[in-house]
């Protein structure tokens, strides 16, 4: 199954995106023997609309275009909070169900146009909170790297 985030808005050269990289590396790595690939990032531009509702259109049509076929979860404060081993156990029933790609949404400034976020199969919560999307990025890569090594029984999770 291939996973992919895909975040409105482009990251700059420096240690976030080098922090990013790492993780998704390690990812592969490990997600390998698990059949999970990919972990590929697809940066869009920001809309340049001049409006917020506009901007969040444009950007859910040009997501909506990049994205494989599979499922969407939507990174949305609003959304359900679950912990490390729920988040894998979850991308492990979509394998299993032979669903080709798990698509992840990073919003713009605006964030994600309300219809997208409705039509997502998940809308997931890192916290109430707002996040920058560059932060965002780097904890949704480190999850996914932990949910390789939750899947293996590899020790760097120390769940309960």
């Amino acid at each position: 199954m291939r996973i992919t985030i895909a975040a409105v808005g482009r990251m700059k050269a420096g240690p976030e995106r080098e922090l990013v990289a790492r993780y998704l590396d390690r990812a592969v790595g490990g997600g390998k023997p698990l059949a999970l690939v990919g972990f590929d990032v697809i940066e869009l531009s920001e809309s340049r609309a001049s409006s917020s509702a506009s901007r969040k259109a444009d950007e859910a049509k040009a997501l909506r275009a990049a994205l494989p076929d599979g499922i969407v979860v939507a990174l949305d404060e609003r959304g359900k909070a679950i912990g490390s081993e729920a988040f894998a156990k979850q991308i492990l029933r979509w394998r299993d169900d032979g669903r080709p790609a798990v698509s992840f949404i990073i919003g713009g400034a605006d964030g994600i146009d309300p219809d997208f976020v409705k039509s997502a199969d998940l809308v997931l919560s890192f916290s109430p909170m707002v996040w920058p999307h560059q932060l965002v990025r780097i904890m949704l890569a480190e999850q996914l790297y932990r949910t390789t090594t939750i899947l293996s029984g590899h020790p760097y999770h120390r769940g309960d």
